[in-house]
């Protein structure tokens, strides 16, 4: 069932002083700030979600595209609508630790996602980059991913830059579905 929707602000007793803000909840973040779907250790049957998603099926596991030895995947946790990784299958740490046919995969994949974004979302620009190690901003360290954040033109407005949130237009599951439509046979 729907919530229902007013274009009134609603009066929430006991959420500190009434101002000029109005509130955009987003307790799915909350989530993963507590650290859910985090590995309990390096290994990977230590829970690693990177490890556990290629036994799901495509709509459970968000997945996009599947390859040999690499797959792409919607973030959980996006930075912007339409944000994949192409993952390994194998549990590996490091860049260097990848087989040339991970290497030559994980570039073809990364090809074709930003052909999809583009085709699906008429992305104009990306940000493609892997953290490497936790002290780079890896928030799952022990199993390498490739970042793929679509970007337009003026999508950085007042959400991120003051109230460090960003606002998805489209359910995860919708966006993947767009972009396994759009991948490139």
């Amino acid at each position: 069932m729907l919530a229902r929707m007013t274009t009134e602000p609603e009066q929430q007793i006991g959420v500190g002083t009434p101002d000029a803000f109005q509130r955009l909840w987003t307790p799915h973040r909350m989530a993963y700030i507590q650290g859910e779907n985090k590995p309990t250790g390096p290994g990977s049957g230590d829970g690693c979600p990177f490890c556990l998603i290629p036994s799901k099926s495509d709509e459970d596991g968000l997945v996009v595209a599947r390859g040999e030895s690499v797959y792409a995947v919607l973030n959980l946790y996006p930075y912007n609508g339409g944000h994949l990784m192409v993952v390994p299958y194998r549990h590996v740490a490091d860049y260097t630790e990848l087989d040339e046919a991970e290497t030559v995969e994980l570039a073809r994949l990364t090809k074709e996602a930003m052909t999809a974004l583009r085709s699906a979302s008429g992305a104009h620009g990306f940000n493609i980059g892997i953290n490497q190690g936790a002290a780079a901003g890896a928030g799952i360290a022990a199993h390498l991913h490739q970042h793929i954040v679509p970007r337009w033109g003026g999508d950085t407005n007042f959400m991120p830059v003051i109230g460090a949130t960003k606002v998805l237009p489209q359910l995860l599951g919708d966006t993947r579905r767009m972009l396994a439509d759009a991948w490139p046979a």
